[in-house]
């Protein structure tokens, strides 16, 4: 993978980009030019001006990855692994009344009673997802679905409440 091609978001990609990094060093040992690097790389030539610079103040170890960008997790692996048991065990369980459907609210005021963090909703959204959790879909249709209203809706009120594209107002 080159940087043209994007990615360096998980540690698979982040390990992949900087070993490119450490082969320009091996280049820049070698007499290459920053252009040169950044021909054999398919980067800019800002890019390989900037690998230049960072290896002439502090080597090959100035080239290597930083880590992950962002804020640090608020969560360990150990509170991640408590809550997924706790979100496994359901809303009754944590004291959240019969209801047995998890909202991002619920989890919110889960993670901030059992573990003193406050995240916001789409904090939680992104936790769970990191958890491997995603959004559920009914299985089924509403039981007291009528069908045949619905088409009836759909082909004599539905054209009268949306009335005629001439009267639309254009935008």
């Amino acid at each position: 993978m080159r940087y043209g091609d994007g990615g360096g978001l998980n540690a698979a990609a982040r390990a992949k980009r900087e070993a490119i990094r450490l082969e320009a060093a091996a280049m820049f040992d070698a007499g290459a030019t920053p252009l040169e690097v950044s021909q054999t790389f398919e980067v800019s030539t800002k890019t390989g001006h900037q690998w230049h610079r960072a290896w002439k103040e502090g080597g090959d170890a100035a080239l290597k990855s930083k880590g992950a960008s962002g804020a640090k997790a608020r969560l360990n692996a150990d509170q991640l692994a408590q809550l997924e048991k706790a979100l496994e065990a359901g809303p009754q369980a944590a004291g959240l009344g019969d209801d047995q459907r998890w909202t991002l609210a619920r989890v919110r005021s889960l993670i901030q009673r059992r573990f003193a963090t406050t995240y916001s909703l789409k904090g939680v959204s992104l936790v769970l997802h990191s958890m491997g959790w995603s959004p559920q879909i009914p299985d089924a249709k509403a039981s007291d679905r009528d069908d045949e209203a619905i088409v009836q809706w759909q082909k004599k009120t539905w054209p009268q409440v949306k009335g005629s594209r001439a009267g639309w107002a254009r935008g």
